[in-house]
């Protein structure tokens, strides 16, 4: 996957987000099944984003950037800010 196909996948992860928190601050309420498409959501775009600082860490020090992979939910949801 090209860097670009990620920013791509990463758009329309953050549309999908956006559309259901816009709909939601319009005075909508989401349904159980929009709440946990949310979560889906934070979880996929934490993984591009992973996904994509991988690629170019990996570019920068002479690496693959191609080596790179989706890191586990688990593993991206734990990190330390």
């Amino acid at each position: 996957m090209a860097d670009e196909d990620v920013l791509s996948a990463i758009q329309q992860l953050a549309d999908e987000e956006h559309a259901l928190y816009e709909r939601h601050a319009a005075g909508g309420p989401l349904s159980g099944e929009e709440h946990g498409r949310l979560r889906e959501l934070e979880i996929r775009l934490d993984q591009c984003w992973d996904l994509l600082r991988q690629r170019r860490a990996r570019r920068e020090y002479g690496q693959d950037a191609a080596d790179a992979a989706v890191r586990s939910e688990s593993t991206v949801e734990d990190y330390q800010q």
